[in-house]
């Protein structure tokens, strides 16, 4: 078998976790990678692999079978689109775009080019959504009212400094939306999306931040969808014990549960948790699609539900600060004090935390997004 040539586009940052990946399946002779590009100086480019600046040039020069963009979201459609028409297919890193309009322009250029687009939604390559996904439309659980999310994780201050886009709604004039919802748990409202695959109706958001930043970093999101379930999502990134992401799913048959990333899953006819194995990565997923045909797990059609929660965030008001007696601060970390409850009962009461008694008051805008 001839190794694939893949060549990564954003090779700082997060683009360090695909070297480290691509330099695993090298091992493996599945892939050749033939360049790296960014705008930023590159840390110890494996030897032999050129590094560019200016991605039309490596385009041009290396021709790749497959590109991997890792940049800001707001340069993903130019990238991707550059990279489809150079002949690739992409590996394009979530969120794909922040607007409807856009992911449908995509979604025309994957179309005339001939090739594909996977997004990085690694939550849609769980063994135990596809479980879950066939329990629910088997009837398992009956009618499903409700899909929750909840997670609880820690970001110190040098996460919202870590690039020039970090915590910021725009960036020279384009939309970044760099917070809790689009980036770090974007895998998790995508997952909690793909339980159902029904249009979104409605979406309903109150979001806060602990520190003086442009986006949310604990927020409650409530989803309509079409036929009247609704997906709740209560995350964090200033909480106090760690909870990963666990989705939790209401019929009126039954209750399922699945963990964020070990692939648990718990339905109505089991006593406990099982674990649900054969996870793929989706850079091996699209690699099997380019060899046999197999079925994308994170096709970009598949995630045009999430680009419409996106592009209804992006019009709500900005979060509000909450004021400093709600903190407890320790080194660069902020904890809002109660959050993890309070979260926790948004979960599985299907409420936003406007909607609760909460201990927080308000050091900035009016603290109610609606859409």
């Amino acid at each position: 078998m001839t190794a694939t040539s893949v060549a990564l586009i954003g090779a700082n940052g997060h683009g360090m976790h695909h070297r480290r990946h691509l330099a695993e399946f090298a091992e493996r002779g599945l892939v050749r990678l033939v360049a790296l590009a960014d705008t930023r100086p590159v840390m110890d480019p494996p030897e032999g692999v050129p590094v560019y600046t200016d991605h039309a040039a490596l385009l041009a020069e290396t021709k790749p079978e497959v590109v991997i963009v890792c940049t800001p979201p707001h340069t993903h459609l130019a990238l991707t689109r550059d990279a489809l028409h150079a002949g690739a297919d992409v590996l394009l890193e979530k969120p794909p775009v922040l607007d409807r309009a856009e992911h449908d322009a995509l979604l025309a250029e994957q179309d005339a080019t001939g090739r594909v687009v996977q997004v990085g939604f690694q939550s849609l390559a769980s063994p135990a959504l596809a479980r879950l996904r066939a329990a629910v439309a088997a009837g398992e659980l009956g009618t499903v009212r409700q899909v929750s999310v909840l997670g609880c994780w820690r970001r110190d201050d040098a996460y919202w400094s870590r690039s020039p886009w970090s915590g910021r709604r725009t960036v020279n004039g384009r939309p970044s939306l760099d917070g809790a919802l689009a980036n770090p748990f974007a895998h998790a409202v995508m997952q909690a999306l793909a339980v159902l695959d029904a249009p979104v109706i409605r979406v309903e958001v109150d979001w806060l931040r602990v520190r003086p930043i442009e986006v949310e970093d604990t927020a409650t999101l409530r989803i309509t969808l079409a036929g009247g379930a609704q997906v709740l999502v209560a995350v964090t990134l200033a909480g106090e014990e760690h909870v990963d992401g666990d989705l939790t799913v209401y019929g009126d048959r039954g209750v399922a549960e699945l963990t964020f990333r070990e692939d648990l899953l718990r339905l109505p006819a089991d006593s406990a948790a099982v674990l649900v194995e054969g996870r793929q990565s989706l850079l091996e997923n699209l690699l099997a699609y380019r060899t046999s045909g197999a079925p994308l797990l994170s096709g970009l059609a598949r995630t045009a539900s999430f680009t419409t929660v996106i592009e209804q965030l992006r019009v709500a008001r900005p979060p509000y600060q909450v004021a400093p007696e709600a903190l407890a601060t320790d080194g660069g970390h902020r904890t809002l004090v109660g959050v993890n409850a309070v979260l926790r009962r948004c979960a599985a009461e299907g409420a936003l935390m406007n909607e609760l008694s909460t201990p927080w008051s308000a050091n900035g805008p009016d603290r109610t997004a609606n859409s």
